[in-house]
Formats: C-alpha cells, structure tokens, sequence
C-alpha cells in the first residue's frame, strides 16, 4: 500500500465542508430525520479529520467520505434497534393495499406502464428528486430497510442482525416498499411521461 503524501494527508474543515449537502442528503435518505441525518455527517466529517492519514487518495474524497458515513449511519440504526424490532411489521400495516394489483391467479391485474429504457431514465436527475419523494411517502422504517437493502447495498442478513427482524418480516418490508415505490414512480414519473 501506497504511503499518502503530505499534502493528501491534511484536511481542513474548509476543505471537507463541500461535501456536506451530498452527505446530509444520502444520510436523511437513509436515515429520514433530519437531526439524526446532520449528526452522522458532523460524526463523518469529524471522523475524516481525525483519520486524514488514512486517505490514500485511491478514491475521491466524497467517495471516500460517503464510506465513512455508510458506517457512521449503520451505528445510528444500532441504536434505533429496538425501536424498528417493535415496530416495523405493526406499523407497516397488513399489505391488503397490494391485493387489489393482482388477478386470482396472482398475475399484475393492470399491466405496468412501459418504463422506457432505464440508462435513459437514471441519467436524468429529475427521477432521483421523483424517487426521494416516493421514499418520503414510504412508512419509516419500510423506507430504512429499502435504503439499506438498495442503497447501502447491505445484504438481508446484515439488514436482519442491524434491526433485529426476521429475514421473513424483511422481505415482507423490501415488497411493500418495491410494490408502493412501483405505483409512486409509475403514477408520478413513467406514466407521467407517457401523458405528456
């Protein structure tokens, strides 16, 4: 491994105070309260100070921060545990909202909206602002465990172990939130586009 140079090396605050709108919005993505959000991006940038020396510069520096952060975040769900255990399946409701999607013989009862190619669709930074708003309507922690599944990129073992639900209650969660978050962007943006 590379030794870092001096100058890699020695941040200031100044130089990492750039980075803390995209931080604050990936933590309140994950997170969806503001206090806790700007309280891992001050622990994140403190943390950065702290272990400068560690940057080789393999990375960018948002890059590297948003690494710092992913952890910085998880630590924050180990304190809210216990919260999410107790009430992640009774507040989500019971999910007889989806049924009505669905034939008798379990097929899409309406054919989803053609969704176009989705390179095209990410490119566009507009979908990203329609997908957050879709996620500010999902049940809290219906949107934490969706964030730290496709987000975070965090298996179903390590979203289980960090919140204390089952791997059944966690799929249960991950459906409802792909099944809400389907009709959110199919009414708000796919079939948005086709009525245009």
């Amino acid at each position: 491994m590379t030794k870092p140079s001096e100058s890699v090396t020695r941040f200031k605050l100044e130089d990492l105070e750039g980075h803390r709108r995209s931080l604050f919005k990936f933590a309140m993505l994950q997170l969806r309260d503001e206090a806790q959000a700007e309280d891992v991006v001050q622990e994140t940038l403190l943390a950065a100070m702290q272990g400068a020396e560690r940057y080789t510069g393999q990375a960018s520096v948002r890059t590297w921060l948003t690494g710092i952060l992913k952890h910085k975040i998880i630590d924050q769900i180990r304190k809210s545990v216990r919260e999410i255990a107790t009430e992640a399946v009774h507040e989500e409701g019971s999910g007889d909202d989806f049924d009505s999607l669905f034939n008798e013989r379990g097929a899409h009862a309406e054919k989803p909206s053609d969704w176009g190619s989705p390179e095209t669709a990410l490119a566009q930074k507009k979908f990203f602002e329609v997908l957050e708003r879709c996620m500010d309507g999902l049940p809290k922690n219906t949107a934490r465990i969706f964030a730290m599944r496709e987000i975070m990129g965090m298996d179903t073992g390590e979203i289980c172990k960090e919140t204390g639900i089952s791997a059944t209650n966690c799929g249960v969660l991950l459906y409802r939130a792909r099944t809400a978050l389907r009709l959110c962007l199919n009414e708000r943006w796919f079939g948005a586009r086709t009525r245009r």
